[in-house]
């Protein structure tokens, strides 16, 4: 077989596991030789450890005592992989850990059970409590003793523990009895198979699958930035990178890109919970044997900072994912380099949707992209269903419609457990209210419309203090047409309109209020939708001097609210009916206010006009005097109608005077007042 007898072996992760297999069975045999006396009595009592030890005897290894065996395989191994010029786990684990090969096989004799079961029963058999088909820990560490003079058995077995090389299965057994194995996704990745399905929380994908950094549509600044910290991991100038931006918006994408610049995979990690969890002792080897950057995602709720553990037998970089809340420390931190990825820019939005179209043709492509600005990886799921929606109708083209399907349908993924949707439908024409209250309305559609270029049409100090966040509050008392007018407003941007449900939101235990409005705030500030805080005065209200442990966590929620408000970065409406009860903070963070007050007499006209019937049959003379005289607001006149409406179905379905006369005193009934209608007719009476 020439001068390395493994020399048929393939150079691979699967040939080197296979050779370092070997070295571990010889690891086996010398260790049972020792226990039992001698080879014949090993062999008498596992026959299947013969036919391992004739294979490797007939590679050279023949007529060698054990320890002379063993010398040999490691010469052989030695000059094997001075052949190799591949990534092979085993060897990276070994250098990077400073294991010798008496700790490597004994990590390896832990998982040989996983490739042969009859190893189990030899473990099972020299074992006591019986049941145990794999080494525990006190047999390793009586190995070990037997390899080092100096009894540092029991040491060597932590140590392996620590590295995250091994686990223990029972810990509430005597520590001599801890079952000791391999972690599944470990064992998978040394032996140089796939790991991807092992468990459910880690994803791998080999560099073969990331895309090029050339590939991906990003801003050129951004671009450039990437490249230039792909240059700081070469040099080891750089540890970790931490990329913070909304959801779904190409944070993870960019970031597998730097390690294909590297030559790396990426091995994504979901679900870690803090410092102390087990999982964070494998994270580090298995991101060794993968030659993968490790990909970290920790759900941080605002003001909240993760510590995260440095990687035992890692040296290469890590990677961190955040929005736009909390932050992260741990020994790598100090140099990370931080970096945002924002919601793109119309331009680069026009590129996604027809990436995440397959290239196929998008009617108004442009105004599709100008009008719905959203993160990149929700463009390209949007983009996706609207092909299936066009493949529906046989079409290749998407249209308007299309997309707007597409969109609407990752809305309800995403917000409608949060938040509930209104319809947002009609026009301005089916408003009436005050002149200046009106104006105030328009003005605030175009600050929707254009709240992605005002900062380019003021002055460079005056842009840097801008997002695309708008702000509106609505103030006035019930049933004047706020909620109706973010209706209006969202219908004529286009957008849904998602409530938030205050029932929801706020929970009685601390600090879980900020985190489901962070969370909903968050989802909105992905997708083109507008927010709608209907009577928001729970979370408005004025701060307190603190008295009680309530009024210091009430407290909490208002500050808190007060800062996320002023970085969200899409369109909000919040409305209250105690406009002079708001705190006098958030009435300074409001890009608009705007007051509702009941309407005037030509108001009131308007509106009794716009919900009666056009075939109502209702006197002139009382409809006038119902106008002028009762001061009723807009949500009471639509009251009245469809009270009055209702009477009507009972007759003929046609509204006359007496069923609308009935309708504003019932309305007047239930805010305990006086009506001040001068006619009641005996008819009127007699409908209730």
């Amino acid at each position: 077989m020439g001068d390395n007898p493994f020399s048929d072996l393939e150079i691979s992760a699967a040939g080197h596991f296979r050779l370092c297999f070997y070295g571990a069975v010889l690891y086996l045999i010398g260790n049972l030789t020792r226990s039992l006396g001698s080879f014949e009595e090993v062999f008498k009592r596992f026959p299947f450890l013969a036919g391992y030890s004739n294979e490797i005897a007939e590679r050279g290894a023949e007529g060698l005592a054990i320890d002379a065996a063993a010398e040999w395989w490691r010469h052989s191994m030695d000059k094997w992989e001075a052949a190799a010029d591949v990534h092979l786990p085993l060897r990276a684990l070994r250098e990077e850990a400073k294991l010798d090969y008496t700790l490597l096989n004994s990590f390896l004799c832990v998982g040989l059970s996983e490739e042969d079961s009859r190893f189990g029963d030899v473990f099972d058999s020299i074992q006591s409590p019986p049941g145990q088909p794999r080494p525990a820990y006190g047999l390793l560490s009586s190995w070990l003793n037997e390899s080092d003079t100096g009894g540092a058995g029991r040491t060597s077995v932590q140590e392996l523990l620590s590295l995250g090389l091994l686990e223990a299965a029972n810990q509430t057994a005597p520590r001599s009895e801890w079952t000791l194995q391999v972690p599944v996704p470990l064992w998978n990745a040394v032996r140089g198979g796939l790991m991807t399905s092992s468990v459910s929380w880690l994803t791998y994908t080999p560099p073969s699958d990331l895309t090029n950094l050339q590939d991906l549509i990003l801003p050129q600044p951004l671009r450039n930035q990437l490249a230039e910290i792909s240059d700081a991991f070469m040099s080891g100038k750089a540890r970790g990178i931490i990329v913070r931006g909304p959801k779904r918006n190409g944070r993870t994408t960019a970031i597998k890109a730097v390690a294909r610049s590297l030559s790396r995979g990426a091995l994504e990690i979901g679900g870690l919970g803090k410092a102390d969890d087990e999982r964070w002792k494998m994270l580090g080897p298995l991101a060794t044997a993968l030659d993968a950057v490790p990909i970290v995602e920790p759900e941080l709720s605002p003001g909240e900072t993760a510590y995260l553990p440095g990687l035992s037998a890692y040296g290469g970089p890590v990677a961190v994912v955040l929005g736009r809340q909390g932050g992260v420390s741990g020994p790598w931190s100090e140099r990370a380099i931080t970096l945002s990825v924002n919601v793109p820019e119309p331009t680069e939005r026009k590129a996604h949707w027809l990436a995440g179209s397959g290239a196929q043709e998008i009617g108004e492509l442009e105004v599709v992209s100008e009008r719905y600005r959203m993160t990149r990886g929700n463009i390209r799921r949007a983009a996706g269903i609207a092909s299936s929606y066009a493949a529906a109708r046989h079409n290749p083209s998407i249209r308007m419609d299309d997309a707007q399907r597409g969109i609407r349908a990752l809305n309800h993924e995403l917000l409608d457990g949060l938040a509930d949707r209104i319809d947002a439908l009609g026009d301005w024409s089916h408003l009436a209210t005050a002149p200046h209250t009106f104006d105030e309305l328009q003005s605030l559609e175009q600050r929707c419309r254009h709240r992605e270029r005002l900062d380019a049409a003021v002055s460079p100090v005056l842009g840097l203090t801008l997002n695309s966040g708008v702000r509106a509050l609505f103030t006035g008392p019930s049933g004047t047409g706020k909620t109706l007018s973010a209706r209006l407003l969202a219908a004529a941007l286009h957008m849904d309109l998602y409530r938030i449900n205050l029932a929801t939101v706020i929970n009685k235990y601390i600090g879980e209020t900020e985190k489901n409005l962070n969370l909903v705030l968050s989802r909105a500030e992905e997708l083109p939708v507008m927010l709608l805080l209907d009577e928001g005065d729970a979370l408005l209200t004025q701060r307190t001097s603190v008295q009680t442990s309530n009024d210091r966590y009430a407290n909490l929620e208002t500050d808190f609210l007060l800062q996320r408000l002023e970085s969200f970065d899409g369109i909000i409406i919040i409305t209250t009916n105690a406009g002079d009860h708001i705190d006098s903070a958030f009435l300074r963070r409001m890009d608009v206010v705007i007051d509702f007050r009941p309407p005037d007499v030509a108001e009131r006209w308007a509106l009794w006009r716009m919900f009666l019937p056009a075939t109502h049959s209702v006197d002139e003379e009382v409809l006038n005097e119902i106008t002028y005289r009762c001061a009723l607001t807009g949500g009471q006149i639509r009251n009245a109608v469809l009270h009055a409406s209702l009477l009507a179905l009972n007759n003929g379905g046609v509204v006359v005077s007496e069923y609308l006369e009935s309708a504003v005193q019932r309305e007047y009934r239930k805010s305990g007042a006086v009506c001040p209608l001068r006619r009641t007719s005996s008819k009127s009476a007699g409908t209730e």
